[in-house]
């Protein structure tokens, strides 16, 4: 499954471009600007299998720092900082990785 089969293809791309600077990503506004906060929970947690690349049920926080590429392979690499603030931000069990719940 793609991201393109979940969202569109130029929110994608508006959204990515949006944070293209460093240290300029806004989980919130970047989330909102991609949709996904209009999609139901199946289609939040497709988008979710998608960026666990590993397959592990789990995001960490090594493949949060490639979270715009798996929107976009233009997109940036976070960085430690933004990487930690989307981990925080998403890991509500202080386990340092983010579950599909």
């Amino acid at each position: 499954m793609a991201m393109t089969d979940v969202l569109s293809a130029e929110d994608i791309k508006k959204a990515v471009g949006a944070f293209s600077a460093a240290e300029s990503f806004n989980y919130k506004k970047f989330f909102e600007m991609v949709g996904l906060k209009k999609k139901s929970p199946e289609d939040v947690k497709k988008v979710f299998h998608i960026l666990d690349k590993d397959r592990s049920g789990f995001i960490e926080e090594e493949e949060l720092k490639f979270v715009l590429k798996g929107f976009t392979p233009e997109g940036r690499d976070l960085s430690d900082k933004e990487t930690k603030a989307l981990l925080a931000a998403g890991d509500k069990d202080g386990d340092g990785k983010i579950g599909a719940d």
